[in-house]
């Protein structure tokens, strides 16, 4: 062998060394990083799956029997065989109706999605531990899309709220729920996916009340979306972080389709998300605010000119927006410092605030910007509500925001649809003072004695420390041109 071959050979055997050696040493990392992500989402699910349950939804009347209200394929493509009747008790007992919840109150309270009830129904959870309960509605909200049934348990783990607004695309997340009630024994199924866009838009759902078919806020640009697998059955469901933390509330939208679809979609855990929850928990009402008016989008010359916001179109005559000055024409570029693009972004950004928010507008009208302070009053929410702990009566009757007077209406007259200088008379029980005074639901009140009132919070202020008869004013209501009034007695 020649000098010159062995210095080629040791030359090359020093090569393939530096090529190897690195390779090696790379192949345990490898491993490790993988194991470390096997770690973090087999931690996140022991961590949140006891926070999990099971939902089956029975049509009364007709235990282990109900309404196919869309298709339900076996999830493994066999035919299915009619089933002997079965109680929900039964483990044996396979629901034509099913979904998902989570623990919100370790008193036996359940946060799922508003589209799992029905009507005529009733519910039966399982938990983690395997234990089967009869369930009831608490209270349901239908612009949220949320609802909190409440079951006989005193032990439960409420799930870990995160928070949605640091969600970026890319993150990986995981969905537990119950698809095809596979997981009606309580044993919740796991996916798990990357965050795949934010902020997007629950398509319009056809033959609603609201003509636009927009019923909910998530149709204005809430929602998460995500690739993770959401099948039918994962409504109710939590998205979860790698912490373990609930991040977003699983809505099946396939389900609602009827059909399978490529993206899955989740509504936020954000402010709004939490104010509302705590709400349904106390089985109140959830109120949003309204500012009054009818926004449309720029015309396509004003976006080509770079402008951006919302055209106001039309101001309701009594609202806040009429009493604060708005008019149509006005274009709204910003609500509370965020900007506006479009008209559903004023919707959002408004709709999803308290009743009684004061919202900074800024306003171009003409060549002059401008910003105005409104106070919302209280949006009329559309669909069934369910509210087991109202709010408390005076002397036989319940207050509600005046710009709930088309909703409430009345038996002996027809109130204003917008009226914001007075509170409403949303219900009088019969035999009570305020009955026996001629009081009763859909008409309006906006004065205590002398005192102007413009909210339920006002009225019940004004009320507060009167003893005896109390004299009211009733607006609209006028005999020989002078306001009537009535005396409300003890």
């Amino acid at each position: 062998m020649t000098r010159a071959l062995q210095r080629a050979l040791v030359s090359a055997f020093l090569l393939l060394g530096a090529i190897l050696v690195p390779a090696m040493a790379e192949e345990p990392s490898k491993v490790a990083a993988v194991s470390a992500m096997e770690s973090a989402l087999v931690g996140a699910i022991a961590k949140a799956e006891k926070s999990v349950v099971a939902i089956a939804r029975v049509e009364k009347g007709r235990p282990g029997e109900t309404a196919n209200l869309e298709l339900r394929p076996d999830p493994f493509g066999r035919r299915i065989l009619p089933a002997p009747e079965r109680s929900p008790t039964d483990p044996e007992f396979m629901p034509n109706e099913f979904g998902t919840g989570v623990v919100v109150g370790s008193h036996g309270l359940i946060l799922t999605a508003y589209h799992v009830l029905g009507e005529n129904s009733e519910y039966f959870v399982t938990t983690h531990e395997r234990k089967v309960y009869r369930a009831w509605v608490k209270a349901a909200d239908p612009r949220s899309d949320l609802a909190v049934l409440a079951i006989d348990a005193t032990d439960l783990v409420p799930i870990v709220f995160g928070e949605a607004s640091s969600l970026k695309k890319g993150q990986l997340v995981i969905s537990l729920g119950n698809p095809y009630a596979i997981a009606r024994d309580g044993q919740v199924s796991a996916s798990w996916g990357i965050v795949s866009n934010l902020a997007r838009k629950a398509p319009p759902i056809a033959n609603e009340p609201e003509t636009s078919g927009k019923t909910t806020l998530h149709h204005f640009g809430t929602l998460i979306q995500t690739d993770a697998k959401l099948n039918l059955g994962t409504s109710g469901g939590p998205l979860l972080n790698l912490k373990g933390e609930m991040v977003g509330l699983v809505t099946s939208l396939a389900a609602a389709a009827g059909y399978e679809q490529s993206a899955g979609y989740a509504f936020p855990v954000d402010e709004t998300f939490r104010r509302v929850v705590e709400q349904l928990k106390q089985g109140r009402e959830v109120e949003y605010g309204y500012l009054g008016i009818q926004p449309g989008n720029l015309s396509a010359e004003e976006m080509l000119q770079g402008l951006h916001g919302t055209r106001v179109h039309r101001v309701m005559p009594g609202t806040p927006a009429d009493r604060f000055g708005l008019k149509s024409g006005d274009r709204i570029t910003e609500v509370n410092g965020v900007p506006i693009y479009d008209a559903d972004g004023l919707v959002l950004e408004v709709g999803r605030l308290p009743v009684e928010s004061v919202v900074h507008l800024s306003v171009v009208r003409g060549e002059r910007q401008t910003v105005v302070d409104v106070s919302l009053t209280k949006y009329p929410v559309r669909g069934r509500k369910v509210v087991t702990t109202p709010a408390p009566a005076w002397r036989g009757m319940r207050i509600d925001y005046a710009s709930m007077a088309g909703e409430v209406g009345g038996q002996d007259r027809a109130p204003p649809a917008f009226f914001d200088e007075g509170v409403l008379v949303s219900d009088v029980e019969e035999g009570t003072p305020a009955w026996s005074a001629g009081l009763r639901k859909g008409m309006l009140i906006s004065q205590v004695e002398q005192v102007n009132v413009h909210s339920p919070g006002e009225f019940r202020s004004a009320v507060a420390s009167k003893r005896g008869t109390v004299r009211l004013r009733l607006e609209g209501d006028k005999v020989d041109g002078v306001e009537r009034t009535v005396e409300v007695g003890s």
